[in-house]
């Protein structure tokens, strides 16, 4: 199931606040950019976004474009999306929640394109966001890790400060409080997705205080996490897709979030006429293609059979996930 929650922009009377339902003539070849603040190999995030754009252009017949590479800054990324829509496309995706404030303003600059943020918390007239919910997978996968802890101390780490990452260290968070209330959390935000010294400097130091199992959220800057933690035989759970086949001796389970979908269906919904402004879209664990927590072979049978317990408890609102954190934070 697909959940929309729609936002009525402020200042506009609600007949302007959506744009119409109108599916494109099928003379037209329908045309999608995308912005990617990443690399597209990163085998993360940003390659998700991309493979995203091909399934686009390979189910929808699209002309597709894209722009990758561009730093996390927002007057970098809102000049990008200038490149992008100049080109007149019926649709821009802007591939991550670092592109909040960029494609606000460019939406603004451009009202006859249709402007979508993937992980975005952003509306306008023009402007809707897709939300793959990571926090839901992440809270399953702090309820394993305090199902699973020897230690009693489980760790978080990430790279820059956007609302799903936050997202994802509280939901997390409160996984591990469900299962393990006395266990002691250790989480960062390092300041970069894909540096690969830093990744394995801050997970040494996670491991250095009995972290072992640690939650990461990178993108290029994974193997730096995994390299430490091969190394003293310490557990990570991924995120985004399945890391378990490319590293079995380290992973023990993945936080899936396949953000391709968010991109794929705002693509789906603009084709088809389906699209509304003003909205937030949100994609949880009752569509596992998109959302779900992959086991690795060793997790016992007993802990496989609470955590299908607790999703369905998520799925039928029996729990409701927080993203709620207030406590410390490490220092990179």
């Amino acid at each position: 199931m697909i959940r929309t929650t729609k936002r009525h922009v402020l200042g506009m009377a609600l007949s302007m606040a959506f744009l119409p339902l109108t599916a494109l003539a099928d003379t037209e070849q329908f045309s999608v950019s995308m912005l990617l603040a990443g690399q597209i190999d990163d085998k993360g995030f940003m390659q998700a976004g991309y493979n995203g754009l091909v399934a686009i252009g390979d189910e929808l017949g699209a002309k597709t474009s894209y722009i990758d590479g561009v730093a996390p800054e927002p007057e970098l990324l809102a000049e990008a999306l200038r490149t992008l829509a100049a080109d007149n496309p019926d649709l821009v995706i802007a591939h991550g929640g670092q592109n909040n404030q960029a494609a606000e303003i460019v939406a603004a600059e451009f009202p006859d394109i249709k402007f979508v943020v993937v992980q975005g918390a952003v509306t306008g007239p023009n402007l809707s966001s897709y939300e793959v919910l990571q926090e839901e997978s992440a809270w399953l996968a702090g309820a394993m890790s305090g199902l699973l802890t020897q230690t009693g101390v489980v760790g978080h780490i990430s790279g820059i400060r956007v609302k799903p990452g936050l997202k994802g260290r509280g939901g997390f968070y409160n996984g591990l409080m469900h299962t393990n209330p006395d266990a002691k959390f250790l989480t960062i935000f390092a300041g970069n997705q894909d540096d690969n010294e830093l990744s394995y400097r801050v997970a040494s130091q996670q491991i250095d205080q009995k972290a072992d199992i640690v939650f990461t959220m990178l993108n290029a800057g994974r193997n730096g996490a995994i390299e430490a933690m091969r190394e003293h035989g310490v557990k990570q759970i991924g995120n985004v897709r399945d890391w378990y086949p490319d590293h079995p001796d380290v992973f023990v389970a993945s936080a899936i979030a396949n953000v391709s979908i968010a991109g794929l269906q705002a693509a789906r919904d603009v084709k088809n006429g389906t699209w509304q402004s003003g909205t937030i879209t949100r994609i949880g664990l009752d569509n596992p293609d998109a959302v779900s927590l992959v086991l690795s072979p060793d997790v016992p049978d007993d802990v496989r059979a609470k955590l299908d317990d607790l999703r369905e408890q998520i799925i039928d609102g029996t729990i409701e996930v927080s993203v709620d954190y207030d406590g410390p934070e490490l220092k990179p």
